[in-house]
């Protein structure tokens, strides 16, 4: 095994929100991110209708579904294949795609109270093609959002910090009356993930 490869190992089965989601059955640490956003901004409450999407492997998901409880709704979506969650719709497709997103309002049943994106690229290695691609699908997300959001709606969005980051959160600004940036501390120290926490959309891309 490669020097870099053992260090992952060793650093993925010492980190304590990985040993933490196993304990308390989440399916990845990631739940930790959206679990901190939630208890600073209260944007997952009981009732709510929740699309997630870049849903995989689901940690959001059941996150959001033990929030919104029995009365609430949550839509996952992906490309990738997703086990299923507990009190979550599961759907597999490409949210660019207009069948995807018929299918994700019609499992929705009515306009979204939260929508969700930990929307990742595949990465090339190529720190400027990926900030790219990570812009783009952050954009995306935006732009499902002002769709299916409630006027009152929230959105938390991913986003890597880079030359792309300023051009994404514009957008944000420009489509959402208040935008926050969030650094959970469950997002490791040398990641360049952020998040953009966008509430009320104006309901029209500019």
């Amino acid at each position: 095994m490669a020097k870099s490869s053992k260090a992952w190992l060793h650093r993925h089965v010492t980190d304590r929100y990985v040993r933490q989601a196993r304990a308390e059955g989440y399916r990845s640490r990631a739940a930790y991110k959206l679990l901190e956003i939630d208890q600073k901004d209260r944007i997952l409450r009981p009732g709510s209708r929740v699309l997630d999407l870049g849903a995989a492997p689901g940690g959001w998901s059941q996150v959001a579904a033990r929030k919104v409880g029995p009365s609430g709704r949550v839509v996952a979506i992906d490309l990738l294949e997703i086990a299923p969650i507990s009190k979550v719709s599961v759907l597999r497709g490409d949210v660019r795609e207009p069948q995807a997103r018929a299918a994700m309002r019609e499992a929705l049943g009515g306009a979204a109270d939260v929508v969700l994106s930990d929307l990742s690229p595949k990465l090339s290695g190529i720190p400027g093609v990926d900030q790219a691609r990570a812009a783009e699908l952050a954009g995306l997300a935006v732009e499902l959002a002002c769709e299916v959001l409630k006027p009152s709606g929230a959105l938390v969005v991913k986003v890597f910090q880079g030359e792309a980051f300023e051009e994404v959160l514009g957008l944000a600004r420009r489509v959402f009356h208040t935008v926050a940036v969030r650094k959970p501390g469950a997002s490791r120290g040398e990641s360049r993930e952020t998040y953009l926490l966008g509430r009320g959309p104006k309901r029209a891309l500019e």
